[in-house]
């Protein structure tokens, strides 16, 4: 569906930055880029978390939905920042958008959807071009199914934090679907990622042990709190 690009200014090895700067408040050997390492990998391991903050990661999502896009600003923590498509200024007369699986696997419901795009399509370019309406007007007949691309700032606390509620089965498809992308990007970064995604992305129940959701999925055992 959509593409996660990490940008270069992201941190190449973020467990070596992670335990430089730990190393500064310690007074340790900060020259040494195998203590380095040690000592934050120790960080993470001791849950002191805090050092993930200086951990850069820069990103262009792109190709996901304008509803997915949302709740993705909603995850906000360690000033994140972005920029997005604006509709005011991008040709949306022939925009593309996002078909959800159970609409894609029903041929009447996929005719149905791609039809209603179609004539919002229509609508948009008839309004624009044929009644001088400006374009920040006529898109307001757009959907939330419609594709966008953003240009995204964060650290690593907050990814964290974010795979643990948004890989849970009660999150929605598409976001799931983004943050499956996005460990992939960042786990072919460095072999430092790989690590931190491997071990650290998880969904919260893996990380307490037991289910906290109200309808469970089964994964893992559920336990009222």
């Amino acid at each position: 569906m959509g593409t996660v690009t990490i940008i270069k200014e992201t941190t190449k090895n973020p467990i070596t930055l992670m335990g430089e700067r730990a190393g500064v408040c310690w007074g340790a050997n900060i020259e040494d880029e195998s203590k380095n390492y040690a000592r934050g990998l120790d960080c993470i391991k001791s849950g002191h978390h805090r050092v993930m903050e200086y951990v850069n990661v820069e990103m262009i999502i792109d190709g996901y939905s304008a509803r997915v896009i949302r709740e993705w600003y909603t995850h906000l923590g360690g000033a994140p920042t972005r920029l997005q498509a604006s509709t005011r200024y991008i040709n949306y007369k022939e925009f593309d958008y996002v078909i959800p699986p159970k609409v894609a696997a029903n041929e009447e419901a996929k005719s149905i959807y791609v039809a209603m795009m179609e004539a919002i399509t229509k609508a948009c370019s008839e309004l624009e071009g044929n009644c001088g309406i400006p374009r920040e007007d006529a898109a307001m007949l757009l959907p939330l199914g419609m594709s966008t691309k953003i240009v995204d700032k964060r650290n690593l606390r907050n990814l964290i934090d974010m795979s643990h509620q948004r890989l849970c089965t009660r999150a929605y498809w598409e976001y799931r679907e983004l943050m499956r992308d996005l460990m992939k990007a960042l786990r072919e970064y460095s072999e430092e990622w790989a690590y931190l995604v491997d071990n650290y992305f998880l969904p919260k129940c893996e990380v307490v042990g037991y289910c906290t959701e109200k309808k469970c999925c089964g994964r893992k055992p559920y336990k009222e709190i």
